[in-house]
């Protein structure tokens, strides 16, 4: 039987699991590093660290897991993206990574909107916005405030890849990664060539990695320094991985045209699996081989959802007693009792993509209490994972079910409340450490013990639960979120005649 090396790495840490055929994990370590901020919105690692960590992690999960080293057989990580790294001619760091959450290069994202390149059409069929997180943006901001260390960059590409030297020597992207955030389209020539041109960044085309590899393919196998630090055989295999919550996907078992990932955490995620491509205003993507082969992926997003939770338990000042509230929450009507949330807490990132746009409660009174809050907020939040849904719907994606990954598949009234308001089934599979999961099933696949990813997925990834939406909540919510979107113009109004928030 082989065995299966992943990586979660993540913003805070990076958590290490070892995995079987059957998908049973076996081991697991997470060892945490630091992210450092400063003033702009700026966030910082050290590549050095992620290295340590894993390296770490990667030994004691082997020791827990009680596996021979060399039974081991490929290796895949799933990590941050889009977190850049510029790197000189021997893979050492020339300054901190830029990781995925800082936005310092705004400027630089307004500037590769204003080319109109064809290369636009992933960002809302081209009328934008371009966020500040993603590569392009990033690397013109390293060019224009920091000419010498861009000059002397070799390499620039990501966490993903810097792992990816570090294992095995190979100066290669993956194919996940470029097609989801460097404007690289498989269906449309590749590299963004004429998008780089246009912002004098020609140069950036020959720092990219220009092997560019797909999930489930072998990269290469372990260098001798990296086997040695690791206690691992050089016939390791490297598999490509990608970021953490495409990765996630395979994970969930969404592989299917119609079906939708809903990663979860401090913010929303969807991810949407179609044959044909979906371009529009109001959603993201689709991106063309992104996670499986001639598949498409559209993506939409929640900016504030379990964030929102974390809030209100701030407001509490340490009282929030999570059991008491879901319980009590669990026992009102759909509603809450003329309480309605409207979840733009940092601004909306879709379907209205407004960074301006603020979170609100409406409806209160002083019979209110904070377990009517507590509901108000899912339900504000599934009414924003409707209102994307109905966005890729209008441009031609329709899902038939939400499968869900990350911190809300442990709470069942919030699974409850996705599936009314969103009208769809609602399922969690047995395991929800999805990009870990997802990452063995790649790593199994490019070991060659399946021929495809979707073999891995039905050999991999159990079936867990399924939460179907309830007829007369779901009817009841019908009329709710209609109040819901008449929220949005109302308060953009509002706004609009009283200047920008600050």
């Amino acid at each position: 039987m082989g065995y299966f090396l992943t990586a979660d790495g993540g913003t805070e840490s990076l958590r290490a699991r070892l995995y079987d055929l059957t998908g049973n994990c076996l081991g697991s370590a997470a060892v945490p590093y630091e992210t450092r901020f400063s003033a702009g919105a700026r966030a910082e690692q050290n590549p050095e660290d992620w290295w340590r960590a894993f390296v770490e992690a990667s030994r004691r999960t082997i020791s827990e897991a009680d596996v021979e080293p060399a039974a081991i057989e490929a290796i895949t990580l799933a990590t941050t993206s889009c977190t850049v790294v510029a790197l000189d001619r021997e893979g050492k760091a020339l300054r901190p990574a830029i990781i995925w959450m800082d936005v310092r290069a705004s400027d630089e994202a307004d500037a590769v909107l204003a080319t109109g390149d064809e290369a636009l059409i992933s960002n809302g069929a081209g009328r934008g916005p371009v966020s500040a997180e993603w590569m392009i943006p990033k690397a013109l901001w390293i060019a224009r405030n920091e000419p010498e260390i861009f000059e002397e960059a070799h390499t620039i590409c990501e966490y993903q890849d810097f792992m990816t030297l570090r294992l095995t020597g190979e100066r290669a992207a993956s194919l996940n990664n470029v097609t989801l955030r460097w404007h690289y389209q498989t269906d449309r020539g590749g590299w963004a060539r004429t998008l780089v041109e246009k912002l004098g960044l020609s140069a950036l085309l020959d720092k990219w990695p220009q092997r560019v590899v797909a999930p489930g393919e072998v990269v290469g196998t372990l260098s001798p320094a990296a086997a040695q630090e690791l206690g691992l055989s050089t016939r390791v295999k490297l598999v490509q991985g990608g970021a953490d919550a495409l990765i996630g996907m395979i994970g969930l078992g969404v592989a299917k045209p119609g079906q939708l990932a809903l990663i979860t955490g401090s913010s929303h995620l969807q991810f949407g699996v179609t044959e044909s491509a979906v371009h529009a205003p109001g959603v993201w993507g689709t991106y063309r081989d992104c996670v499986y082969p001639n598949r498409y992926i559209v993506e939409g997003g929640q900016t504030s959802t379990g964030s929102i939770i974390a809030w209100l338990g701030r407001l509490m000042n340490g009282t929030m007693d999570l059991d008491e509230l879901n319980r009590k929450a669990a026992a009102l009507e759909p509603g809450c009792d003329g309480l309605l949330v409207q979840d733009h807490f940092q601004g909306n990132r879709t379907p209205y993509t407004d960074a301006l746009s603020r979170g609100a409660i409406v409806g209160l009174t002083l019979a209110h209490e904070p377990h009517h809050i507590f509901r108000a907020i899912m339900e504000g939040i599934g009414f924003g994972t409707r209102a994307i849904l109905d966005a890729m719907a209008e441009a031609g994606y329709r899902g038939s079910e939400i499968t869900v990954g990350g911190g809300a598949g442990a709470s069942e009234l919030w699974l409850q409340i996705h599936a009314d308001t969103a009208g769809l089934p609602v399922c969690v599979p047995a395991s929800r450490d999805a990009p870990s999961v997802g990452a063995a099933v790649l790593a199994a696949h490019g070991a060659g013990y399946f021929a495809s990813i979707d073999e891995g997925i039905s050999a991999m990834v159990r079936p867990g639960k399924r939460i179907e939406p309830r007829p007369r909540e779901a009817a009841l919510y019908d009329g709710i979120y209609q109040q819901y979107r008449a929220l949005y113009p109302a308060l953009k109004s509002v706004r609009d005649r009283g200047g920008e928030p600050r």
